[in-house]
């Protein structure tokens, strides 16, 4: 039982929104230690970090502090479920959540009044519905669905809405050149409204509209965050954990917030966190729903399993998972596999790696020396926005180029409506990369209905014990069963294709 002092019983708690990130819960002790293991979460793969092999971190994110009583707006709503089903009664002392209700004739009224040069789909519609009613959220949306449209009708809404500025976050600087076209391409004066923040860009005052990565801003102060009454964070599964968690809570009276993104990572730790920072996910279409609807190109995946010699298949045998990366990516016949079936494609090609030295380049000049006649790119981290964003422009424009890039560099965000074919180079169990990287081809284009993905994956087994890409390759291959994707398997050996 609480002391007289505070008033309350023991099956109550009392919530009090302290401002736009932390809620402080009230409650007895034994409370708050329930609602700490309740809020706690195994980081995925802790065990191989530093910090818990050295015995100075146990692994586990805390969502709630059971010192400060404190808990991220945004995971109210799981509070509410747990008091509940534990017969806790809640005192709210302010107002938590806002729960308005738009028309769709509002709504519709809204669009109307921002003179769009293309009109929003109806699940983008939804999307603006949802931030406006609950003034923060994150919306799931799949790549290729025009999450840009969606948070260009945010920022003319919150222009008109509030006094303060509009804080726009993205992964990359590929990012902020596109959304900054995009903008421009709706119809948005942005040379006088919109400021880009990357290395070689500078905020310019008087521009209202901030379009930034986040690595950008991490190590700003609090009192440059003041100013925004709005955040944005685009492809917000990227952010950096520690580095999205900094900004987002020195963002004390930002009242708008909306996430978007176009995959999670199945995981309720970094489900939770995004969630905490932003507010409850909501689905508003799928890819599979696109693709039926025409509205994104069918989907073909070819998975090509590329069945290696025994005598190499145990050369590898035993060795760890990085030993077996580097055995892939130096492969003399399957890296000239890949490049024959690269140069043999129709159409513009994607080609994705992982390891830009080992590997990349390798790919890069085994594919540019054999296909003479047509334009071969090399995208990495060391090549500037700039040099990138030409490469998708002249890509857009032909209907032969290859690109050989890192995963890093084009899996994400990167806009080309006229991309027939991707090549998975390099093996990944990632949900994120792998989803993300298929919805690089799924725009349609004038050219392009159907998008085909080449899912390379290598055999290796040895005494019937499967090595590790092969296994990943088995999650890739669940993932698109939980997609709905179609896809066919082909065996191929190695050692009889030159």
């Amino acid at each position: 039982m609480f002391n007289l002092t505070n008033n309350i019983m023991s099956s109550e708690i009392q919530i009090e929104k302290l401002n736009s990130v932390y809620l402080k819960i009230t409650a007895e002790a034994d409370v708050r230690r329930e609602l700490s293991d309740y809020f706690s979460f195994e980081v995925p793969g802790y065990k191989f970090t530093p910090q818990f092999r050295n015995r100075v971190w146990d692994g586990k994110i805390r969502l709630y502090s059971y010192a400060t009583g404190q808990l991220y707006v945004g995971l109210y709503p799981y509070l509410v479920d747990w008091c509940n089903r534990k017969n806790i009664k809640i005192e709210e002392i302010n107002e938590i959540l806002v729960n308005k209700t738009h028309t769709a004739a509002d709504i519709q009224a809204l669009i109307d009044t921002y003179d769009i040069s293309i009109t929003p789909r109806d699940y983008q519609i939804d999307a603006f519905k949802y931030a406006l009613d609950y003034e923060r959220g994150l919306i799931l949306s799949p790549t290729a669905s025009g999450k840009s449209l969606i948070s260009y009708m945010l920022v003319r809404h919150y222009l008109n809405m509030i006094d303060n500025n509009i804080l726009i976050i993205v992964p990359t600087t590929s990012l902020v050149e596109q959304l900054y076209k995009d903008f421009k391409q709706y119809g948005f004066d942005v040379e006088n409204n919109v400021s880009r923040n990357y290395h070689g860009y500078e905020i310019e005052q008087g521009k209202r509209v901030v379009i930034s990565t986040w690595q950008s801003l991490y190590k700003l102060p609090k009192t440059f965050f003041a100013d925004f009454g709005a955040v944005i964070g685009d492809e917000a599964h990227l952010f950096k954990a520690v580095s999205l968690t900094k900004i987002m809570t020195k963002l004390t009276d930002c009242k708008y917030r909306i996430g978007m993104t176009g995959t999670l990572d199945g995981t309720k730790t970094h489900k939770l966190v995004l969630e905490g920072l932003f507010g409850r996910v909501n689905k508003v279409v799928s890819t599979k729903e696109l693709i039926e609807k025409k509205q994104l190109a069918d989907l073909k995946i070819i998975c090509l399993v590329l069945k290696h010699s025994e005598a190499e298949a145990k050369s590898i045998y035993g060795e760890k998972y990085h030993k077996e990366l580097e055995y892939l990516a130096q492969s003399d016949k399957r890296n000239k596999y890949i490049r024959n079936l690269a140069t043999a494609l129709n159409g513009n090609t994607l080609c994705l790696f992982q390891l830009v030295e080992k590997h990349g380049k390798e790919l890069y000049e085994l594919i540019r020396d054999k296909a003479k006649d047509r334009e071969v790119f090399f995208v990495y981290g060391g090549v500037d926005a700039e040099a990138r964003e030409q490469v998708r422009e002249i890509t857009e424009k032909s209907d032969n180029a290859i690109i050989v890039a890192s995963y890093g560099t084009f899996s994400t965000g990167i806009n080309i409506r006229n991309l027939h074919n991707i090549i998975f180079a390099s093996p990944s169990k990632s949900r994120i990369r792998n989803l993300q990287s298929i919805g690089r081809g799924l725009r349609i284009g004038d050219s392009k209905q159907v998008a085909t993905l080449y899912d390379i994956s290598d055999d290796l087994t040895y005494k019937e014990k499967k090595n590790f890409t092969l296994t990943h390759f088995q999650e890739r291959i669940n993932i698109y069963n939980e997609e709905g994707f179609t896809y066919e398997i082909h065996s191929v050996d190695l050692n009889s294709n030159g």
